[in-house]
């Protein structure tokens, strides 16, 4: 029986790459890319440099990422790791030391996005904020029936 083994594909620390990238398997970026990538599973290496619009189903950010990513599953910001922009994704890891400077879109498994929990929404949790006498405001919770 063969055993189907998943692609690897290296973008080397001397290479640069501008265009439209798409893989199987897993993208190891140890470079500098610009453009636009579309695949299963994306590495940026620490030494590694993207710049641009991402559709995948996992990333893992080690190096620079300024852009928009569309995550599927994961986006991982490892502790040595720069992203900027916009992340949609279902699960979002950030190491300590992880730096993430970006709108984040958090969504189910099925894809719908987790709408706020604003008072607008809610009719059963409005925070209204008082005043107390040291002028300080504090929120307290008032149930609607």
């Amino acid at each position: 029986m063969a055993v189907k083994t998943k692609n690897l594909s290296i973008i080397d620390n001397d290479l640069r790459v501008e265009g439209e990238l798409s893989s199987e398997g897993k993208l190891v970026i140890k470079g500098i890319v610009k453009g636009s990538i579309s695949g299963e599973s994306v590495i940026i290496a620490e030494e590694g440099q993207v710049y641009s619009d991402m559709e995948v189903n996992d990333v893992t950010i080690g190096g620079v990422y300024e852009g928009t990513v569309k995550a599927r599953g994961k986006v991982v910001i490892l502790s040595s790791g720069k992203c900027t922009g916009t992340v949609t994704c279902n699960d979002l890891i950030v190491e300590s030391g992880g730096i993430i400077n970006a709108e984040i879109i958090c969504t189910r498994d099925d894809g719908h996005f987790i709408e706020k929990n604003t008072p607008e929404k809610d009719n059963h949790n409005k925070k209204k904020w008082l005043k107390k006498k040291d002028d300080k405001a504090e929120p307290k919770e008032e149930k609607i029936l």
